[in-house]
């Protein structure tokens, strides 16, 4: 069975699980707090090096790391991730978007309004992550406006990827009532066979 490492709170996580939910697939959760320095450990570091969330352990002894990488693995075979060339390599442009133009801004902004104080140093790094973030959700916005789902007519693992942060981005202070394809895109979602909230 399919071994996940992870901590519910983080929405890289919140991908993996629901990926596995809507492919079905059995598999093990083992929550890993790394607020509290639980990927830091000898044990952990051993399976991932890099000390992060979410781990797929796909076999003993057999680890893949980065939420991405692992939605990849999870989804081959599936309808979640096209056979076809043109049609994946439009998918993984959305999701090296999520990693680099969406996640860094609107994840960490959520973070910071919602778990550091608010004297907090870092607190100050929000209006240029909300910045950022409403750039990212301008060019959501502009593509959902030409199709129901962000890479194409089909539902994918781009949309979970984008899912995961975009539907909890008002935690990080982000205006959604602005953005109404988003927020039908985000209804769309929702309504995929399989889904669930899973707490996040």
């Amino acid at each position: 069975m399919l071994t996940v490492y992870g901590m519910k709170l983080s929405g890289n996580c919140y991908k993996v699980q629901l990926a596995l939910e809507q492919l079905g697939l059995p598999y093990r959760w083992v929550e890993v707090n790394s607020a509290a320095g639980e990927t830091r450990t000898a044990e952990y570091l051993r399976m991932n090096p890099n000390g992060k969330v979410p781990l797929l352990e796909v076999t003993e002894g057999q680890y893949l790391a980065e939420s991405n990488a692992i939605l990849c693995y999870l989804a081959d075979g599936s309808a979640l991730l096209p056979s076809n060339r043109w049609q994946r390599a439009q998918l993984m442009q959305w999701l090296f978007f999520e990693q680099y133009s969406h996640e860094p801004y609107i994840a960490v902004a959520r973070f910071i309004a919602n778990w550091l104080p608010s004297d907090h140093p870092r607190q100050a790094e929000l209006p240029r992550l909300r910045e950022r973030g409403r750039q990212a959700l301008a060019v959501m916005e502009q593509q959902l406006s030409l199709q129901a789902f962000i890479a194409g007519a089909d539902y994918s693992i781009g949309d979970i990827a984008l899912f995961a942060y975009t539907h909890v981005a008002t935690d990080g202070g982000f205006d959604m009532s602005v953005y109404p394809n988003i927020q039908r895109w985000l209804s769309r979602v929702r309504a995929q066979p399989g889904f669930g909230e899973l707490g996040n």
